[in-house]
């Protein structure tokens, strides 16, 4: 037992140095004067330069909305998939999976593709001014459409991990047989048992929605990862301040999302 807690210790001690070092040293270049003293003035420079902001605030929006589309189109699926059709169980993970043997790249390329789709011929139609729409820059719903289909796979296997420790069918028959329509049986019963398994994906779409660069920068739109990437090319301390800041930020984020999580189960026990 001794020698497991040390080689466990060793393990972690080992990954926190890993991960420690690069963060420190980092943080230590962003704040020296090069006179034996410190300075913040990356930090401040960065906190007030145009665009933070509004950059910010379009990832949040879109982590948002991202997350309420994902668990929308995929916990119905899933959960039919379930309780009524076993056999689609491997066609929807098979379909989710899908994403990640595609690249990014091709991805996007694809949906360059399609947003070419609209001839001048067809500008009074609803089909092209749909596609205009969905390009607004002040919330560009064509990245949340990417963002759903990168976050398939993780929110996938978040959720079937939580249905695998819960007997739904049981669940589902209980409530039933006491008086609850599916719906309620649904909300109610199956859907509270999943808390942990929906907070996971969504903590796993919010951090790919936040530090997602490629699609967003070959679209031209200027959500927060694309924002400090522009802005960290012309002073090597402010660059790594917004790398910096960019880290805190995402930490912050998912944090308060765990810790919601565990309040509100707290709460119900």
């Amino acid at each position: 037992m001794d020698r497991i807690r040390f080689g466990r210790g060793l393990v972690l001690l080992i990954c926190g140095t890993y991960f420690a070092v690069p963060l420190a040293a980092s943080l230590w270049f962003s704040v020296d004067d090069n006179k034996g003293g410190t300075t913040f003035r990356a930090y401040t420079e960065l906190l007030n330069a145009p665009g933070f902001t509004d950059s910010l605030v379009l990832s949040l929006e879109l982590a948002v909305v991202t997350v309420v589309v994902l668990l929308l189109l995929l916990v119905p699926a899933v959960l039919a998939a379930r309780l009524g059709a076993p056999k689609l169980r491997p066609v929807i993970e098979i379909m989710c999976s899908m994403p990640l043997v595609v690249p990014v790249v091709a991805l996007t390329t694809g949906i360059i593709g399609v947003l070419r789709w609209g001839p001048d011929h067809l500008q009074d139609t609803p089909f092209f001014q749909t596609i205009v729409a969905i390009q607004d820059p002040n919330f560009p719903i064509v990245l949340v459409i990417a963002y759903v289909l990168m976050a398939l796979p993780f929110a996938y296997r978040a959720i079937d991990a939580g249905l695998r420790g819960v007997d739904v069918v049981t669940l589902v028959e209980a409530a039933r047989n006491c008086g609850a329509g599916w719906l309620r049986a649904v909300f109610t019963v199956v859907l509270p048992n999943l808390r942990s398994s929906l907070l996971n994906a969504a903590v796993l779409t919010v951090a790919l929605v936040l530090g997602e660069f490629t699609t967003a920068s070959i679209l031209g739109f200027s959500p927060f990862s694309v924002w400090i990437n522009s802005n960290g090319k012309s002073d090597g301390q402010m660059s790594v301040a917004v790398s910096m800041l960019s880290l805190l930020i995402v930490w912050l984020v998912l944090l308060l999302m765990s810790a919601v999580g565990r309040g509100r189960k707290a709460a119900r026990s």
